[in-house]
C-alpha cells in the first residue's frame, strides 16, 4: 500500500515520461528550461549574435530576374541568320502590335543599357571592354607615359580649330592669315619633331619593360602620337594617373 503522497509523486512521473514520449523531439525540456529560453535570446541579443526575422519569406531568384526582365527562360540561339529571320517572323505573327511595340521598346532600352555599360567600363580602362588598339600591357604603359606629362601636341586640336577660322576670314583680313599661316607652319614642324620624340621614347620605354614583346616601333609611336593629340578630358579610356606621376 502506496502512502497518499508517494502515489501522487508517482502519478506526477508517470505523465511527465507520456509527454515525453508524445513529442520525441522536444528534447525532454522542463517548464524552467522554457522559461529560461526568453533569457537566452535575450543575452544572444545582448552579444551581437541574435538575428531577428524579417517577417516574410526570402524571394526566389528567378522571380526577382523575371521582374526585373532579365531572365527569359531557357532559349536556344539560331544558328543561322535565315532561322533567326524566320524565328523574327514567327514571333511578329504571334503578337499584336502593342505587344510588338512593347518588345522593341524593351530591346531598346537593353541595348543602351548595354552600351552605357561598355562605355563605363571601356573608359574606365576595364581590359574586357577595350578597344583592340588598346589592348595590351605595351599600350597601358604608353598611355600612363603620355598622360603623365604635357606636350605640344597637346594643343593641336585646338590650334586646327583656331586655323580653320582664320582661314575663313582671311579674304577680309589679308595680314591676319598671313600671321596665321607662318604660325601654323612653324608648329607644323614643332610637332612633327615631337612626333619623332615621342615615338622614339615611347618604344624605348616599352621595350626595357617588354623585352620579349612584338610591338614594332610604328604601331607604338604612332599610338602614343594620337594619345598626345587628344585633350586628356576627351581620352579614352580615361588617364589613371596625374600630370608629373613618375612613370619609368
Amino acid at each position: 500500500m502506496e502512502i497518499p503522497w508517494k502515489k501522487k509523486k508517482n502519478e506526477q512521473m508517470g505523465s511527465a515520461a507520456a509527454a515525453a514520449s508524445a513529442n520525441p523531439f522536444d528534447g525532454g525540456a522542463s517548464a524552467e528550461d522554457s522559461a529560461a529560453s526568453p533569457q537566452s535570446e535575450d543575452s544572444k541579443q545582448a552579444h551581437g549574435a541574435f538575428t531577428p526575422k524579417k517577417g516574410r519569406p526570402t524571394p526566389k531568384r528567378n522571380d526577382i530576374e523575371r521582374e526585373r526582365g532579365i531572365r527569359r527562360g531557357y532559349f536556344e540561339a539560331p544558328l543561322t541568320s535565315k532561322e533567326a529571320r524566320q524565328r523574327r517572323k514567327e514571333l511578329k505573327a504571334s503578337m499584336s502590335k502593342e505587344e510588338l511595340k512593347a518588345v522593341k521598346a524593351r530591346e531598346r532600352a537593353e541595348r543602351r543599357e548595354q552600351r552605357r555599360i561598355a562605355d563605363e567600363r571601356m573608359a574606365a580602362g576595364d581590359p574586357r571592354y577595350l578597344l583592340p588598339r588598346d589592348q595590351g600591357p605595351e599600350r597601358k604603359l604608353v598611355r600612363d607615359w603620355v598622360d603623365s606629362r604635357r606636350f605640344l601636341a597637346n594643343i593641336f586640336l585646338p590650334f586646327a580649330l583656331v586655323l580653320l577660322l582664320v582661314m575663313m576670314v582671311g579674304t577680309s583680313m589679308p595680314k591676319v592669315a598671313n600671321i596665321a599661316s607662318i604660325v601654323a607652319m612653324v608648329l607644323i614642324v614643332g610637332l612633327f619633331l615631337e612626333g619623332i620624340y615621342l615615338g622614339r621614347r615611347a618604344m624605348k620605354l616599352v621595350r626595357e619593360h617588354f623585352p620579349k614583346t612584338s610591338e614594332g616601333p610604328w604601331g607604338i609611336g604612332f599610338y602614343a602620337y594620337s594619345r598626345a593629340s587628344q585633350p586628356r578630358r576627351l581620352r579614352t579610356p580615361r588617364p589613371q594617373v596625374n600630370i608629373g606621376d613618375d612613370i619609368k
